[in-house]
């Protein structure tokens, strides 16, 4: 008689990396986007960048709170060889003082220099969610683009925003018509990852809860899309272009608060060969929840 296989080997939940860790990919992803959209800009506008530098701030803050032992996490450096999240800390101390030092004497080339160094903060966190072997909707390497993808969109999304409430005139034509791209790669990446996400890739539970995600999302950006056009074929309604941002941002961020905290199930109890007791035969590989 074979052994039946109980239920808490089954993949669950990781409980490690919570709201807190969430809000690092969630702030840094969009303050780094910020920056590189900013630096677009035929003026840069010194707030922008600010914004976007205390956006990356606040997310490294959130981390800091969320590890056990804050007053350790000089740690985090040492690791270098090994670790993206070392990587990450390493490239956010540049991208401060290059941040800041541009916002300071006004140079685009610094302007430049700090969007190229958010990108790499941003590529930093997609191969540290990446890295996570245990997690299967993690580790699976469309998950990459995906990330810098939401990164790129969220950013463009709140730079609009905060551009409309701070200097609308100073909004390039172009700005509805980037962010309209921007989305559209977005859903074209999580299409590709959900795609790569077959039942040999993740836990059923993981799929499912970005199945839903999915759909979701298709139509915030939907409406991000429609109000983005509204908002460009007509100037007296710049109002659509800023709700159109910020429904972007809104939805990349609950994306990821939704990857990070409910689909990251772990990869569970798996058997080549399924044991039994006493007199029998074997039976072929289990992978409960799967």
């Amino acid at each position: 008689m074979s052994t039946p296989m109980p239920d808490h080997v089954a993949p669950a939940c990781q409980t490690y990396w919570d709201w807190r860790a969430a809000c690092n990919f969630i702030f840094g992803g969009a303050g780094a986007g910020m920056l590189m959209y900013a630096a677009a800009m035929p003026s840069p506008d010194p707030r922008l960048r600010l914004l976007g530098l205390a956006l990356v701030c606040c997310g490294l803050l959130c981390v800091w709170f969320e590890i056990g032992r804050p007053w350790r996490a000089a740690n985090v450096f040492l690791h270098a060889r090994s670790s993206w999240m070392t990587r990450e800390s390493m490239v956010a101390v540049p991208l401060l003082i290059v941040g800041l030092g541009g916002i300071w004497y006004g140079s685009p080339w610094l302007s430049w220099f700090t969007a190229a160094l958010a990108l790499a903060y941003v590529y930093s966190q997609a191969r540290m969610i990446q890295g996570a072997r245990g997690i299967p909707a993690w580790r699976h390497p469309r998950v990459v683009p995906l990330l810098v993808a939401t990164g790129l969109a969220e950013g463009t999304g709140l730079g609009i925003v905060a551009q409309l409430m701070l200097d609308p005139a100073g909004l390039p034509g172009w700005a509805a018509m980037l962010l309209i791209g921007l989305v559209v790669i977005r859903e074209l990446a999580f299409a590709a990852y959900l795609g790569g996400l077959g039942p040999s890739e993740a836990p059923r539970r993981a799929r499912e809860v970005l199945a839903r995600c999915r759909r979701r999302l298709i139509w915030l950006d939907a409406a991000a899309i429609s109000a983005a056009l509204l908002g460009a074929l007509a100037a007296h309604h710049a109002w659509a272009l800023g709700l159109a941002g910020l429904v972007t941002t809104l939805a990349g961020g609950w994306f990821k608060l939704t990857l990070v905290t409910r689909a990251a199930y772990q990869q569970g109890l798996a058997l080549p060969i399924t044991p039994v007791r006493g007199m029998g035969s074997t039976r072929s590989s289990a992978r409960p929840g799967w």
